[in-house]
C-alpha cells in the first residue's frame, strides 16, 4: 500500500508543468521583496508620524503643563506666606483630628516621616 501511495504522489508531481512550480528561494525574489519594501516604507512613514507627534504635540504639551503647575505652586506659596504674616510667622494650627498623624509604632529614624520638611510638615517631636 505504501508503494502505491508513493508512486501515485510521484506521478502527480511529475504531471505538473515545470514553470508552475514555486520554490522558497526564487531567483527573481517574487512577492517577498515587494512585501519587504512595503513594510519598510510603512515603518518609515510611521516613524516620521510619531516623531512629528512627539515634537509638535507632546513636547509643547509638557511645557504648557510645566508652566501651569509652576503658576499654581507660586500662588500656593504666596498664599502660605500671607497666612504666615497673619499668624505671626507660623502657619495656623491644623484641626486636631484623631486620625491624622497617628503613630502606632515609631519609625526607626524618629517620630517624623522620612521626608520631613519643617516648613510644611508638622514636627511630631514637639507633640510629645
Amino acid at each position: 500500500m505504501n508503494f502505491l501511495a508513493r508512486t501515485a504522489a510521484r506521478a502527480t508531481t511529475r504531471a505538473i508543468p515545470r514553470g508552475s512550480r514555486k520554490f522558497a528561494a526564487d531567483a527573481t525574489g517574487g512577492d517577498y521583496f515587494a512585501k519587504r519594501q512595503a513594510i519598510q516604507e510603512h515603518a518609515q512613514a510611521s516613524t516620521e508620524l510619531w516623531r512629528k507627534i512627539s515634537y509638535y504635540v507632546a513636547f509643547p504639551s509638557i511645557i504648557v503643563c510645566m508652566a501651569w503647575v509652576y503658576n499654581v505652586e507660586h500662588e500656593h506659596h504666596a498664599h502660605e506666606e500671607h497666612e504666615k504674616e497673619l499668624h505671626g510667622g507660623k502657619l495656623p494650627e491644623a484641626p486636631p483630628y484623631e486620625y491624622l498623624n497617628r503613630r502606632v509604632t515609631p519609625f526607626p529614624w524618629g517620630n517624623n516621616s522620612l521626608f520631613f520638611n519643617a516648613e510644611v510638615n508638622k514636627d511630631m517631636d514637639e507633640e510629645q
